[in-house]
């Protein structure tokens, strides 16, 4: 939005170059112009297609590993059921109806929705709400402790902010965004000194001596599974994030922007656009090892749906379908699972309570 734009600039005028991740929070976030405050992110007609949005058979299996990871803990009779980003409501309500025949599972089930959009809390109500009373949070600090909680969490790392590091002839500074052309348009600066933050950056990328190398971390992702694994161990649980990224190092400048299904410039459409990194799985792992929580993987969404019987249900789905349903249905399950579509691209990450078994999908 313009205004959102125009506010952003005043504000580096005034004040300075503002961190990457500062710029990141305003556009995606601000109270009242950013994107996932206002804009219609999901499906044909929005920005981005997510996994569920693909097909029924992504929520199902969620919903099926989610049922196993129940029963391992003892089946307890109250159980947090969170989700971190619900979008339309499609992933939950394809898990739900996947396991509504596992005898009193949707009975604990205390259902806790992570989302600030106002438009999508209505889909997700409309979705959701003759099922169960639902509770909306703005954050995962929220949701009430003091039971077993079960958290999934499709395409919401990739959202939170990121810091940026880019490497000078003298060290690493701080990738910034300030003003160009007599503060007009919006550009990519370098803070002047070296930033503390190299410190966190692993051995083999902190090492790197191009000039001009970017370096990527996430002190937002790292906070929030370090939050979602002392939560599981202090009360039991599992947490399952799938997300596209990378395993170990870093793959340098990965923000984009995304508008209308077509990448756009960063700076092109301020709350317009869907803004995303790739995400740092050993990151991931080593925030919620540091917390506590045991890992299981990342492992490919290919394998991990493989693992858990996609090409089984999408034969069994095809077997009840006309021939055009079941041509669709055999490109979703290639979407979802080929290496040249998300099946590589695409990774699965669970976190555990340590007195609970490895979970399904990545044994």
């Amino acid at each position: 939005m313009a205004e959102l734009a125009d506010i952003l600039r005043r504000r580096i005028a005034l004040a300075g170059p503002i961190t990457v991740a500062e710029f990141m929070t305003e556009a995606l976030n601000h109270p009242a112009l950013g994107y996932y405050r206002n804009g219609r992110p999901l499906g044909a007609g929005g920005d981005f297609v997510t996994a569920p949005e693909i097909s029924q058979m992504f929520g199902e299996l969620v919903g099926a590993w989610l049922a196993e990871r129940w029963l391992v803990l003892g089946s307890p009779q109250h159980v947090r059921l969170v989700e971190l980003g619900p979008g339309r409501g499609t992933l939950l309500l394809d898990a739900l109806r996947a396991t509504r025949a596992v005898p009193g599972f949707h009975d604990a089930l205390d259902l806790h929705l992570i989302e600030i959009h106002a438009g999508l809390r209505d889909l997700q109500r409309g979705a959701l709400a003759d099922y169960f009373d639902l509770h909306w949070h703005e954050r995962f600090a929220e949701v009430p402790p003091g039971a077993p909680l079960l958290l999934i969490a499709n395409e919401f790392l990739d959202a939170l902010p990121i810091r940026q590091l880019v490497r000078q002839p003298w060290g690493w500074a701080e990738r910034m965004v300030g003003l160009a052309r007599g503060n007009s348009e919006f550009a990519f600066a370098s803070a002047p000194g070296k930033s503390p933050l190299a410190a966190l950056l692993p051995d083999p990328v902190r090492a790197i001596d191009r000039v001009g190398a970017v370096a990527e971390l996430s002190p937002s992702v790292t906070s929030l599974v370090s939050d979602v694994a002392r939560r599981i161990v202090a009360d039991r649980g599992a947490a399952l994030f799938i997300d596209y990224g990378y395993e170990s190092g870093t793959n340098g400048d990965t923000l984009q922007a995304l508008r209308a299904h077509k990448p756009s410039g960063v700076f092109e459409a301020i709350g317009e656009a869907d803004l995303t990194a790739h995400v740092d799985f050993a990151a991931v792992h080593r925030a919620a090892h540091q917390a506590g929580a045991m890992i299981d993987g990342p492992t490919a969404q290919g394998d991990f749906l493989r693992d858990l019987g996609i090409e089984t249900r999408a034969a069994l789905l095809r077997q009840m379908a006309t021939p055009d349903q079941a041509e669709t249905i055999g490109v979703a399950l290639r979407r979802l699972i080929d290496p040249d579509q998300m099946g590589t691209l695409f990774r699965a990450i669970a976190l555990r309570d340590p007195a609970l078994p490895p979970a399904a999908g990545f044994i």
